[in-house]
């Protein structure tokens, strides 16, 4: 349980959060206040009998002042209620009352409008992390049995519910801790409602383009015809106040005078006129805003305050936000075909989804998936991403038939636990690629809101590992998986075969194969340069068809006799024949060319079809169907073998991560969490800000995570580290805990092995005269370890990542290679064993040169107790076990030092919400 530091009446602003509801639509959440008096009135007017009876027990026509008063004034401990509101009106109550200090009675009244949106599973998620956060542990509630959605809003969420019938009345409890269960339900809803969320931008039946001018070289004016222009299928509307007729088209002089219904309203006019727009649109009823205009947070602190007031008009009145500063969206959908952007002409359509940030890069990444041929199925570009970002589109990813492989360009990342999270989800179904070059505040681009992070880039990298994605390191690299996971199975291992005409290109190909890390099992094998087609087709049959193969590349110079074109088609049709992936390098060639694509396949039952070039092969019309834009087994080019290569190494451990065993959750035997959450609220009332614990808090709270702690103690004098040597027993260990020397290398602040009270007290002495100078001269007592590898345990809690678990081999590994490893938690048992193989030192617990082999299991036992400790405890702001000794009959833990603060609101918590 966190202490906020506040007292209980004060107003929880942390409580509030937007959410998506389960139609896509925006809701706030927060406290009551006593100012909602009139609100809670009108509310209850709107209600029908039926619904005030279910509540109430009782038809309560009107609400007394002193009912209005009970309900809108408490004590935020106690008495906690939270409202759900929509253009400020409020769309449903949730409120608890405690019967003691661990249980709380709930209630709950949705109104009639906006039942079916998921309203009382919100209010219900948000109401169990504040009671979490109060110490209550169980709900319970009286429920008529007419009240069925009711009862279905507590036996959906995922929580064992009891119930008990009583004259008339069911009595329901269950407790509110989280569990697997519980979890798993509310980050489904929470993919649902996010993906659906999209849907009003990506399949919107009706845009308006509000600036959209007459004047050809405004933004406005190309944005409209970019959109008519791509065959969009929708109605589209201008919006200008001042001429009456645009490309041909009526223009409104507001949204809100439109007689039809927006889905999408696309922004492109001054920043200082944006709020205007906005506050029109929700009048109007718009769904999604799409701004594209610029002068927000990335012009200054004026334009800061206008991009602050776009998302709370925006939330406040249900609707959701791309941009401001944003490139614009594209869907290629055949029903929609929508090119809201800037660019004239997009690539063909295809398979891969990307995300961009900034409008330069939307550039870029087009005109690039354009110069390759690359299909792609959407594009967004999500400028300062104040509302949407690259996470919503990845929900929105997992579930579309239409997208196989997705790009993200990212800028920044704003909540790295929830991007984890979901990308994982994505990438168990399609390969992630990121681009991604640093996560300091020195590569955030204005505008964009991030929380500065302590954890160095290689956090950063591990939670992709960890998440499946596929990490590169420019668009161009980006292309170069892309083009080959969309269009080739993955391999199955990573043993390749490498065919072509040229000797000196195959040793190359090899060279890269090695240094990549891909074992090269058959050739290099080069026909003659007077090759016909039908010598490279045997030699490609041969290596597609060798069993100890798992990927083939091939690698040409333009042949002597042989056209380039045959050498293509002879690839591909050998490809085609295999369930193998193929990269081709042919110098001069990149991308999907004609002779290295098949075009794109269509169902048996469409008569037309989509060409390379995204065209309608059937004279335009569109069939009620949804094509299949699948593409053929085409090859992709490379200009060099290097980058062929690279792009076969990501696609190779990316498929050896999709087939390897996901693991489970760690979850140790023998945890009192009760226990160490009591010992932390007892720190943080005595030290409000934080402060360390001492020994004995410190092994306490080990303790309750079932890790043992070596017994220490303290010595000023020789006698005083005599007679601790006698109380621990022999052999002992004389050291410096000075922060001085005690990670230095070597033994210079410590003698080990101390069998005799002699030798004890000559230590001490030498010791002291030794690290006095220093004033280093701070020693502590403890027995003597089992001889094996010291390692390094750590946790910290990030205000970006929130916690964070390292491991390392102790000495110089970790303290001048910076020999590291990081992961995220949770952690499953697969995540545990991947951390200590991920150092480059792991061999040393495996009896590097004879040495005797560590226990990896109780290793890894260890490391599980302290990333649950790190995962339930966000107070505990930094713990750093040194050394653990791993032996082969388990590990010793000698020292432990741990920071304990007031923690910040983790970006990812227990609740739905928007960031």
């Amino acid at each position: 349980m966190t202490d906020t530091g506040v007292r209980p009446d004060a107003y929880p602003a942390w409580w509030e959060a937007d959410v998506v509801l389960r139609d896509g639509g925006v809701a706030h959440v927060r406290p009551i206040v006593p100012t909602d008096a009139d609100r809670v009135r009108r509310f209850h007017a709107g209600q029908s009998a039926e619904s005030i009876y279910l509540r109430f027990f009782a038809p309560l026509k009107t609400l007394s002042d002193k009912d209005v008063v009970r309900f809108t004034q408490v004590d935020n401990d106690w008495r906690v209620a939270l409202v759900a509101t929509v253009h400020e009106e409020i769309i449903g109550i949730a409120r608890f009352d405690r019967l003691d200090e661990t249980t709380a009675e709930v209630a709950f009244h949705i109104s009639d409008a906006h039942q079916g949106r998921g309203v009382g599973s919100v209010l219900l998620e948000h109401l169990a992390a504040i009671g979490q956060e109060r110490g209550v542990t169980k709900f319970v509630a009286d429920v008529l049995p007419q009240n069925r959605k009711m009862i279905q809003v507590f036996t959906e969420a995922g929580y064992e519910v009891n119930y008990h019938f009583d004259d008339g009345v069911i009595a329901v409890a269950f407790t509110i801790e989280p569990t697997e269960q519980s979890q798993a339900v509310r980050m489904a809803r929470e993919h649902r409602a996010e993906a659906l969320s999209l849907r009003s931008a990506l399949f919107p039946e009706s845009i308006a383009v509000i600036g959209a001018s007459r004047r050809v070289d405004s933004i406005g004016h190309q944005l409209l015809t970019n959109i008519r222009a791509g065959g969009y299928k929708g109605r589209v509307h201008a919006v200008n106040i001042e001429a009456r007729h645009v490309q041909g088209l009526e223009a409104h002089s507001r949204v809100s005078e439109i007689p039809d219904h927006v889905d999408l309203a696309v922004v492109a006019v001054p920043a200082a006129s944006v709020q205007l727009v906005v506050q029109d649109c929700a009048t109007a009823g718009v769904k999604t805003l799409l701004v594209v205009s610029a002068g927000f947070a990335e012009s200054g602190p004026a334009g800061e305050k206008r991009q602050h007031d776009l998302l709370r008009t925006a939330r406040s009145n249900g609707m959701r936000v791309i941009g401001p500063n944003s490139f614009g969206v594209i869907n290629s959908d055949p029903s929609v075909r929508l090119n809201a952007t800037l660019a004239p002409e997009i690539p063909p359509a295809g398979t891969l989804g990307l995300v961009a940030q900034s409008g330069a890069l939307g550039i870029a990444v087009l005109a690039l998936a354009a110069r390759r041929n690359l299909g792609i199925s959407v594009f967004a570009s999500a400028g300062n991403r104040v509302d949407v970002s690259g996470n919503d589109f990845m929900q929105y990813w997992i579930d579309d038939e239409d997208t196989h492989a997705v790009g993200l360009y990212l800028e920044s990342v704003g909540n790295p636990r929830k991007f984890s999270r979901i990308a994982r989800q994505l990438a168990l179904r399609k390969p992630v690629i990121v681009v991604k070059s640093a996560i300091s505040s020195y590569g955030v681009p204005p505008g964009h809101r991030v929380r500065a992070s302590t954890v160095p880039p290689a956090a950063f990298d591990a939670m992709l590992r960890q998440a499946g994605v596929i990490r590169v390191e420019n668009v161009h690299q980006l292309f170069d998986v892309a083009q080959l996971v969309v269009h080739q199975p993955l391999p199955r291992g990573d043993r390749v075969a490498i065919v072509g005409n040229s000797d000196a290109l195959g040793a190359l190909t090899a060279q890269a194969c090695v240094s990549w890390g891909l074992e090269v099992t058959h050739g290099p094998v080069s026909v003659r340069a007077e090759a016909d087609a039908a010598e490279f087709s045997t030699l490609l049959d041969a290596a597609f068809g060798d069993d100890r193969v798992d990927s083939v590349l091939t690698c040409f110079i333009p042949p002597l006799v042989t056209p380039n074109e045959d050498v293509a088609h002879a690839v591909v049709e050998s490809a085609g024949k295999s369930e193998k992936p193929c990269a081709a390098t042919f110098l001069g060639m990149v991308g999907l060319t004609e002779a290295l694509s098949g075009g794109y396949r269509i169902d048996s039952e469409d008569q037309g079809g989509v060409d390379t070039d995204g065209n309608d092969t059937d004279g335009g019309e569109d069939h009620g169907d949804r094509r299949d834009r699948a593409p053929r087994r085409a090859v992709p080019a490379y200009l060099m073998p290097e980058d062929a290569v690279r792009a076969l190494a990501a696609a190779t451990r990316y498929g050896q991560w999709r087939a390897r065993e996901r693991g489970v959750l760690v979850e140790p035997a023998g945890v009192n969490a009760a226990a160490a959450e009591r010992l932390v609220d007892r720190v943080l009332a005595d030290a409000p800000a934080g402060r360390t614990l001492t020994p004995v808090e410190a092994e306490t709270l080990l303790a309750a995570y079932g890790v043992t702690l070596w017994p220490t103690m303290s010595a000023s004098t020789a006698d005083e580290a005599v007679a601790a040597a006698e109380q621990l027993g022999y052999p002992v260990v004389v050291k410096s805990i000075s922060p001085i020397v005690r990670h230095q290398p070597g033994q210079s602040a410590m003698h080990v092995d101390l069998q005799t009270e002699a030798s004890v007290r000559g230590s001490f002495e030498a010791l002291s005269v030794r690290l006095s100078p220093l004033e280093a001269d701070t020693f502590v007592v403890q027995r003597m370890a089992t001889p094996g590898v010291a390692c390094v345990i750590r946790t910290s809690e990030d205000p970006v990542f929130g916690p964070v678990v390292t491991f390392s081999i102790a000495g110089p590994p970790t303290d001048l290679l910076d020999d590291i490893g990081y992961r995220i938690p949770p952690l499953t048992d697969v995540d545990v064993t991947d951390l200590i193989s991920s150092v480059k030192a792991s061999p040393l617990l495996d009896g590097y040169r004879g040495a005797a082999v560590a226990d990896r299991a109780a290793l890894a036992d260890l490391i599980a107790r302290v990333s649950m400790l790190a995962d339930r405890l966000p107070d505990v702001a930094s713990l750093e076990i040194n050394p653990v000794i791993a032996h082969p009959d388990g590990v010793d833990v000698l020292g432990v030092e741990i920071v304990v603060t007031p923690s910040t609101k983790r970006t990812d918590a227990e609740r739905r919400a928007l960031t």
